[in-house]
């Protein structure tokens, strides 16, 4: 994912020191993901105490979607980090935006950030993608 991208969303995490930004929002047939960047990048496990991620939403018809898993790590020219969380279920047809709450586990704190997204910019990936 390159971070120059015009993101859906982004704000500042982690106390301000570094900035989250939603490129893409999937929809699957059980769950939604959220692809993003964070930059600078999060220190890396080896040299540091990782940083854990951690989603929950809902949209604004009171759906609850939970923490499905995720990924993440370096950029190969190591200028941000590169990621995606997913939730389930799949987002409601009906629904119109998403309130999505990612919490950093840093250190033993929690840092908590919230974004809102359209379902509009949901792009549909069949399970083999």
């Amino acid at each position: 994912m390159k971070p120059h991208r015009t993101p859906l969303a982004s704000t500042k995490i982690l106390n301000g020191a570094h900035e989250l930004a939603v490129h893409d929002l999937r929809q699957r047939d059980d769950s939604f993901t959220l692809h993003y960047t964070i930059t600078p990048p999060l220190p890396d496990a080896a040299d540091d105490t990782p940083v854990l991620l951690a989603v929950e939403a809902m949209d604004d018809i009171g759906n609850e979607y939970l923490d499905w898993g995720g990924a993440y790590g370096a950029a190969d020219e190591g200028t941000h980090t590169n990621g995606s969380i997913s939730a389930q279920p799949a987002l409601a047809p009906e629904a119109r935006e998403i309130h999505v709450r990612i919490t950093f586990l840093h250190r033993a704190e929690e840092y908590p950030c919230h974004l809102t997204l359209h379902t509009a910019d949901v792009r549909t990936t069949d399970a083999r993608t």
